[in-house]
């Protein structure tokens, strides 16, 4: 019941869900109170024109990134954990597991095996499925791509059950319990790193940050130079919305585990 509504009820808070649940109502109450019909389509305008905007949305996602810029170098440790969240599964017509955006976070967590940056590596993460069967977890297809790059066999281990970043932890933890590993290193993207890291830290896991998928550099964007592209920032855009929504959902994410006693 978490989960489904973990995943379902914060929908309507987000930009997209919330401007049309206030179109819905503004089509209530079509005809009956102009004024109440005008302020809900005028609220819903700004909702997606703000949380569309550039500058609006990069702010957002700087404001989680750059919370635990990765150390240089990386210290040692005795685990390398990497959070699922990166991999689409093989399904006709894909001819192998698709790598989604996240994908970056297998891509550095076996670079950091293969620079020899600890001994092990353990990919967590279970698949949704809502009720349907499923063959592979997302932690399997993780460790296929790892095998791919290099990662031997013997050096990975997998958590196929966690369905949240909170069974990450938890079932990770047991994990190193039995191997009594101490020292890991946490691969996610940065914009998810300061909820786990604080997931990890409250079980009391010796986790150090290594995020992986930053949106946003230290090198300001170029496109910015010149009017046009700052007008291109200020207009409504697609790639704006979903960032902004990405780094919203971290943000209502830490205050549901939070109330949960969870960080």
């Amino acid at each position: 019941m978490f989960l489904s509504l973990s995943k379902l009820l914060p929908m309507l808070v987000y930009p997209l869900g919330l401007a049309t649940l206030l179109l819905i109502v503004a089509l209530l109450l079509l005809g009956r109170r102009p004024r109440c019909t005008a302020a809900a389509v005028a609220t819903a305008l700004v909702v997606l024109g703000v949380s569309s905007n550039g500058f609006v949305s990069e702010a957002m996602m700087r404001s989680l990134e750059w919370r635990h810029l990765p150390a240089d170098p990386l210290p040692q440790a005795e685990a390398i954990v990497v959070l699922g969240g990166a991999i689409k599964p093989q399904e006709p017509p894909r001819p192998w597991i698709d790598v989604a955006e996240q994908g970056d976070r297998v891509l550095h967590g076996a670079t950091l095996y293969l620079g020899q940056k600890a001994p092990l590596i353990i990919f967590s993460g279970g698949r949704i499925t809502w009720g349907q069967s499923q063959d592979r977890s997302e932690a399997d297809d993780m460790a296929d791509l790892a095998l791919a790059l290099g990662v031997p066999k013997s050096a990975i281990l997998l958590e196929p059950d966690a369905l949240n970043t909170h069974q990450n932890a938890v079932n990770v933890q047991a994990m190193l319990a039995e191997r009594n590993l101490q020292k890991i290193l946490l691969v996610t993207s940065a914009l998810h790193m300061p909820r786990a890291l604080a997931i990890f830290q409250k079980l009391g896991i010796d986790a150090v940050p290594a995020p992986t998928d930053f949106h946003v550099t230290l090198e300001p964007p170029t496109d910015r130079d010149t009017w046009q592209g700052i007008l291109l920032s200020l207009l409504p855009d697609a790639e704006n919305l979903y960032n902004f929504t990405r780094a919203e959902k971290e943000y209502i994410g830490t205050v549901i585990y939070w109330l949960r006693g969870w960080l």
